[in-house]
This record gives C-alpha cells, sequence and structure tokens, in this order.
C-alpha cells in the first residue's frame, strides 16, 4: 500500500477521511497521500443560463477553480503534521465528475487504496449518504476504504474479516488480503452470519468451505466466529462494536452478503451504524 488516492470534497467528513489516511500513514508502507477535488463544469453551464437567468463565465469557473486549489493546499498544510515523516502529500483538481475522477486517477497515479468518507465528496455538492459509495465501490480497480462521520483513529490492532463461507478458493481475493495483512501484527477475527446455523449441523459443504478458509488463512492465525442473526450488516457491526475492532474487511463478490452494500438501502444503513471504517478488498 505504497499510494492513498483521498477524494475531497472540503466537507467535514472527507476532510476526516484525509485525516484517518494521515494517521494510517504511520502503520503502513505509505509513500504518498494524494488529495483529491473533481470539479465538473457542463459545457451547457456555459453557454445558457440557469432559471435565475444567471449565465456563468468563464472568469467565474477559473476563480472557483483556484479557490479549489487553495482549500487544497491548506489541507495539505495541516496533513503535514500528521503524518509518518518521509509521506509526500500531493493535491490534484481533476475537471470531471467524482466518478470518473477517482477511476482515472486511481490507475494514472497507480494508487493502491482509495479512502473516502461515507457522505459527501461530490463535485456537484450533493452530500446524500451512498450514493457515491456504491458508484466508487462497483468501478474502482483497487479496494475502497469508507470512513464513517467523525469516526476518529488511534491505530488498528484488531482486524474483523466479514467472510460467506461460500467458494471461497474462488471468490476470496488472497492476494489481496495477503497484501494488506503482510508483516502487520494485527489481531484478526473471522466471522461467518450463520443463519441457517450450517455450522452447529456440521453441513458437508460448509465444512469443507471452512477447511478450505483455515488452510487459507493458517499463516495469519485468526480467530474464527459464527453468528446466528438475521440481519448481517448490522450483525457483523455489532460484533465488530463488541470486539473493540478497528476496521472490517468486507470480502465483495458475486457470492458475498457483502454485495447489499452495493445497494442504497443498506449504504445507507451502514452509514448510519458503522462505528470503524469498512474496507471493501477487491
Amino acid at each position: 500500500m505504497k499510494t492513498y488516492l483521498v477524494p475531497v470534497d472540503f466537507s467535514e467528513t472527507s476532510i476526516n477521511a484525509a485525516k484517518f489516511a494521515a494517521a494510517l500513514s504511520h502503520q503502513t508502507d505509505v509513500k504518498q497521500i494524494i488529495l483529491l477535488n473533481a470539479y465538473y463544469v457542463s459545457p451547457y453551464e456555459t453557454m445558457l443560463p440557469n432559471p435565475d437567468m444567471v449565465l456563468l463565465r468563464e472568469e467565474e469557473i477559473e476563480e472557483n477553480a483556484a479557490d479549489r486549489i487553495r482549500k487544497l493546499e491548506h489541507i495539505k498544510h495541516k496533513l503535514t503534521k500528521l503524518v509518518k515523516p518521509g509521506v509526500e502529500i500531493t493535491t490534484h483538481l481533476n475537471r470531471s465528475h467524482l466518478l470518473r475522477a477517482v477511476v482515472e486517477n486511481a490507475v494514472s497515479k497507480h494508487a493502491d487504496i482509495v479512502i473516502m468518507g461515507i457522505k459527501g465528496n461530490s463535485s456537484m455538492g450533493d452530500t446524500q449518504v451512498g450514493g457515491h459509495v456504491i458508484k466508487i465501490s462497483k468501478a474502482s480497480p483497487v479496494p475502497v476504504v469508507v470512513v464513517p462521520t467523525g469516526y476518529h483513529f488511534e491505530g488498528v490492532k484488531r482486524v474483523v474479516v466479514a467472510c460467506d463461507f461460500k467458494k471461497v478458493t474462488e471468490t476470496i481475493p488472497l492476494g489481496a488480503l495477503k497484501r494488506l495483512l503482510n508483516k502487520k501484527q494485527y489481531e484478526l477475527l473471522v466471522v461467518n452470519i450463520d443463519k441457517e446455523a450450517k455450522h452447529i449441523q456440521q453441513d458437508a459443504e460448509q465444512i469443507a468451505e471452512e477447511t478450505a478458509l483455515h488452510r487459507m488463512l493458517k499463516e495469519f492465525h485468526p480467530q474464527y466466529f459464527y453468528l446466528y442473526k438475521p440481519d448481517i450488516i448490522n450483525g457483523i457491526l455489532e460484533f465488530a462494536a463488541a470486539q473493540d475492532a478497528q476496521i472490517v474487511i468486507a470480502l465483495p463478490h458475486k457470492y458475498s452478503f457483502f454485495q447489499s452494500l452495493l445497494h442504497n438501502s443498506v449504504s445507507q444503513q451502514l452509514a448510519e451504524a458503522a462505528a470503524v471504517p469498512v474496507l471493501l478488498l477487491k
């Protein structure tokens, strides 16, 4: 994890996510943190007047862009006091929609992870919870960390990995997980919401998947937990809170219950309930 990409729209939530990235640098090998602001102006806004019959002038657009750059530099200055010595902080104003800006910069700047707040982060100032997280989580070529509003980072010691124990050898991105956990002294808790109580029933297929997962994660010496709750998302988040975990790693693939994170209603639920950051692993 050498490069963090942090979308910033100057909301308190996005600035808090940037502070989270700075604090996290002390536990990782990050070399660069990129603060990204997306500023898109439709050509029609400069050609046609708005409902108030006001036409957006090119001078106003450039002034707004310059103001955004100044704000980025101000945040950068504050973060330099929080990051690990030697970490470079850069700023970038992208003249496109947020989604395109994040995806293009993740690729062109070789970002390893995107860190963003649970709301805000919109080039149009829209702070509706969920919409941006859903779109970026789907499109991002790298893992995405979603930081709850007001979360205060105190270091990662205990990590919860949420897994549905279905086709684990085919669907768990083991390489990405190993890169994330490599050489770090984290206490790893693997949790499965087992609504059908297959673990208790000693279901043959379930046992086979559990055995495969135990073999895959053996080097990290994890603890395994099984929760029998109908509400999957809240079950995971409540477990993380009860275990005093500092981050939840979700494995979003087509068999995973965390696929539901890509729907508005559950993303709203996550925003309201999450007490710790959630990392959507690719």
